[in-house]
């Protein structure tokens, strides 16, 4: 095991898990919730690294072993020997990749929960009904992973989908899984009103943010001014009768401009105005967090701007033909031609390889 680079940059990190294992279960750490909150997403990620290098030694010793066997007599044992050294050896390189990209910084906010947002762009009616369809694909792909997704605010079409629809999806690496999605996806259909069968082209944004934590922000809830009202579209009598929906407007200070900016929240999801309350709340949090962040971010991408990750909302990432069948996504080159099969949410083979070519660009940069 000598000399082996991997190995080397292994160092430590049996102490650390140690440490860490020992920091989870004290109750001043449990009392402090952010800190808490910050050690268990280290020790989940030390836990994955140190059982994964485990195993490469594991493998590193019994080749080591299978070559003493070698110079044995034995025939027997020298055939043994070689199926040891043959199985290792094929298995050791992608140990080797899983190692390095485990030991790639990684974004902190990727195990978070997401907030998704949803608006039809160019196009009209057209946009809003592909915002519909994009959404229902996302629906279907939380569905798949067992995720568990709320609307919190969303602003019909004059003839079907959604002008504007933003939703909270909470589960495992939500976050991390679904960041690729941010950016313009257009697509290009003939529309139910064209006579004339004309493929017209309309967009729709998504942005998908980290969910904000209580402790992420600091918000001063008394000078949060609240207003109720009737919440309007179908859903029964209660719904425009009781005040259930509520607006929630807040003055903050944004850093990077150092101006003082109002945010209006709106939140009709439920009939119960206290959960609207609570879910608008939320949002907030979110909204600020996701502002705070943007200066590091902006500083990150100034940098180094990844293929994949850009963060540029205004980047049109993919295209969705239906009269070929067809999905591209112009970040990394890949086509499928089951375009009902990818918005039925079948999506994760796009975003697995995605993922691999940003982690792909990481490695670039990091010293494995």
């Amino acid at each position: 095991m000598q000399d082996n680079p991997i190995l080397s940059k292994l160092d430590g990190f049996d102490a650390r898990f140690a440490e860490v294992s020992t920091l989870i279960t004290d109750p001043e750490v449990i009392a402090d919730q952010k800190r808490y909150v910050k050690l268990t997403k280290e020790y989940r990620w030390l836990k994955k690294l140190i059982d994964t290098a485990s195993i490469y030694k594991n493998l590193i010793e019994e080749v080591d072993e299978a070559k003493v066997l070698l110079s044995e007599d034995d025939e027997e044992m020298k055939e043994m020997a070689r199926e040891i050294i043959n199985t290792s050896q094929t298995k050791l390189p992608e140990l080797e990749e899983k190692i390095k990209f485990l030991l790639i910084p990684q974004d902190p906010e990727d195990s978070k929960n997401a907030v998704v947002e949803i608006r039809g762009g160019t196009g009209g009616d057209e946009a809003a009904l592909f915002a519909g369809d994009l959404f229902r694909m996302y629906q279907k792909y939380a569905e798949i992973k067992g995720w568990k997704l709320e609307v919190t605010n969303y602003n019909e079409g004059t003839a079907g989908g959604y002008k504007e629809i933003c939703f909270n999806l909470s589960g495992e690496d939500v976050y991390g899984t679904l960041k690729y999605e941010s950016g313009v996806h257009r697509v290009q259909r003939v529309p139910a009103t064209e006579t004339q069968g004309r493929v017209h082209t309309s967009a729709a944004t998504v942005a998908v943010l980290p969910e904000a934590e209580e402790f992420d922000v600091e918000i001063n809830e008394g000078a949060i001014k609240w207003d109720t009202f009737r919440s309007g579209g179908a859903g029964g009598q209660n719904v425009n009768k009781v005040e259930s929906g509520v607006r929630l407007r807040y003055m903050w200070k944004n850093p990077v401009t150092g101006e003082e900016d109002e945010i209006l929240i709106e939140c009709t999801e439920t009939r119960d105005q206290p959960k609207n309350k609570e879910r608008a709340l939320s949002r907030l949090r979110t909204y600020i967090y996701s502002r705070e962040r943007q200066k590091y971010l902006d500083d990150i991408a100034s940098r180094r701007k990844t293929l994949v990750s850009t963060g540029d909302r205004s980047a049109k990432i993919r295209t969705y033909n239906f009269p070929q069948g067809r999905m591209t996504d112009h970040r990394i080159n890949y086509t499928v031609y089951n375009l009902s099969s990818f918005l039925d949410g079948n999506i994760q083979e796009c975003i697995d390889r995605l993922s691999v070519a940003e982690n792909a660009e990481k490695l670039k940069e990091a010293t494995l």
